[in-house]
């Protein structure tokens, strides 16, 4: 690796720490790898062995925090908290299916911690002991009681300092609390070791005020690589490697929102690696679309391997581009690679992910209406945290929208004398429980509804039967005193379906 190479200022995932934003762009000191860099964990090593193992040597001093400075520092935290179940919205986390790496059956102390603004934890220990946070799988090792403040980085603002032989080998981290109480973290990999780890080596790229360099790791595991801290700045797992990598991957799904009745999605194929996920959903957010994430399950079933070919295919078939991949880690990547899937119609369709050499399926989902046309829960509980008001539950029977309305009858002031009935809510939503996937395309074609005004009903209702219904409302509000049962009728006069066309005639029977 170079000395010295500058690092782009292309991501803002940084500023989520005020430390960060008075650091210079670090140069990475690799002037000790060539010196028996083997990882501490090989078979000739031992844990005492390297418990006085030197980090290696940087452009300055290690820039450690005093504890007087670290203890001000916590009590400066923002301590706007989001609410618990935001964890299941925002979290990058994907637990890995691997039978290898769920094997070691670690007795740490398991602790969930609160999430402030800006994607930042809060871990509360009251004690000396071993915690692992149950939303990053990172392993706090402390000496006493402490509050430890951290948040997922992005790899890419380091790329230039990330040069073969080493590699990404897990998300990177920034890490904030009084130093003299951490003595190690265990960082998540995103690597399946299997029995293939003998000739891999482990480091901490570790980046300061003066600099970046790597460091030497106490041990590694299955799942975790374990360092000793020298100092608190952002930090992660890379590694090097003689033979070929085995990744955890991941597949995530984006549908595009716009004004088309076709159907648009995003395919990312990914290393199991929040910095990698968190890039994702922050390129997805920054698009010139508007995009809602598909929730499906996302492990891969099968490792990934950098060089191997995949194929993605589509039942029906849909257009996809490109049709094949070369995987390789993005971590470091400032722009991520994804699949374009595009149907014309909006029908179910199943999606499989294809290795190429051997044929085998490494991982499948099958997509039905229901996924595209709920709410994006995500926003809707980020905008409920910042108004502080709570959301009120919605029945099981009827939606809050559902009032009986007490003008059903009109008087027709154009001739003075005819009366029309107008429709009630009653009857537009026994109606909406009738209509069957077409009801999109009734919306647009026989409604005369706009596509935006249907998008802007689906983005905000989960429930498919309450966004007919509102649908509905949308139609009776343009009709105004022309929304009865008979303008309805001759509306809805070709839609083939036996049960809206039954709940017609009834509607004219009751008039």
């Amino acid at each position: 690796m170079s000395q010295d190479a500058g690092v782009a200022e292309s991501s803002d995932d940084h500023n989520a720490s005020s430390e960060e934003k008075d650091c210079p762009s670090p140069s990475l000191d690799t002037s000790g790898d060539s010196k028996s860099g083997e990882d501490s964990s090989s078979e000739s090593g031992s844990e005492s062995d390297n418990e006085e193992a030197k980090p290696e040597k940087t452009n300055g001093a290690l820039g450690e925090s005093s504890a007087e400075e670290a203890s001000a520092q916590v009590e400066e935290w923002e301590v706007k908290e989001l609410p618990t179940q935001h964890f299941n919205s925002e979290s990058n986390k994907i637990q890995s299916h691997c039978e290898h790496c769920n094997a070691e059956n670690k007795h740490n102390e398991l602790v969930t911690p609160r999430l402030l603004s800006r994607g930042q934890f809060l871990l509360k220990v009251d004690g000396e002991g071993t915690y692992q946070c149950t939303e990053t799988g990172l392993i706090f090792e402390v000496n006493r009681k402490v509050d430890i403040k951290y948040c997922v980085l992005s790899w890419s603002k380091y790329s230039d300092l990330i040069v073969k032989p080493w590699a990404v080998g897990g998300p990177l981290f920034d890490v904030k609390c009084d130093p003299l109480c951490l003595t190690s973290i265990q960082f998540p990999h995103s690597l399946c070791l299997g029995h293939r780890d003998a000739s891999m080596t482990f480091k901490v790229f570790h980046v300061k005020s003066t600099g970046a360099s790597l460091e030497y790791t106490v041990d590694h595991s299955a799942t975790h690589v374990k360092w000793r801290v020298s100092s608190l700045s952002p930090v992660g797992p890379v590694i090097q490697s003689e033979e070929t990598v085995f990744h955890h991957g991941a597949v995530i799904l984006y549908k595009a929102i716009d004004h088309n009745p076709s159907l648009s999605f995003r395919v990312y194929v990914a290393t199991n690696n929040e910095s990698f996920i968190k890039d994702i959903s922050k390129s997805v957010k920054h698009s010139s679309k508007k995009f809602m994430k598909i929730d499906k399950p996302p492990v891969c079933q099968k490792l990934l391997q950098n060089g191997k070919k995949y194929r993605l295919i589509s039942e029906p078939e849909a257009e996809i581009t490109p049709e094949e991949i070369e995987f390789v880690d993005g971590s470091l990547l400032k722009l991520k690679s994804y699949i374009e899937v595009y149907l014309e119609q909006p029908v179910e369709f199943k999606l499989l992910l294809v290795e190429m050499d051997s044929e085998e399926i490494v991982w499948k989902a099958k997509l039905r209406e229901c996924d595209w046309v709920q709410q994006n829960r995500n926003q809707n509980i980020s905008k409920s945290s910042t108004s502080g008001n709570r959301r009120r539950k919605r029945s099981n029977s009827l939606p809050d929208e559902m009032v009986y309305d007490k003008r059903m009858k009109q008087i027709d002031s154009s001739d003075g004398v005819k009366t029309k009935t107008l429709l009630t809510d009653t009857q537009l939503f026994n109606l909406a429980e009738r209509l069957g996937k077409e009801w999109l395309k009734i919306a647009v074609a026989n409604l005369k509804l706009n596509i935006s005004e249907i998008d802007a009903i689906r983005e905000k209702e989960d429930n498919v039967t309450i966004s007919k219904f509102k649908m509905l409302k949308k139609w009776q509000e343009k009709e105004q005193s022309n929304a009865t049962a008979q303008n309805l009728c001759n509306c809805l006069k070709n839609v083939d379906s036996v049960e809206v066309q039954d709940v017609l005639r009834g509607f004219l029977q009751e008039t």
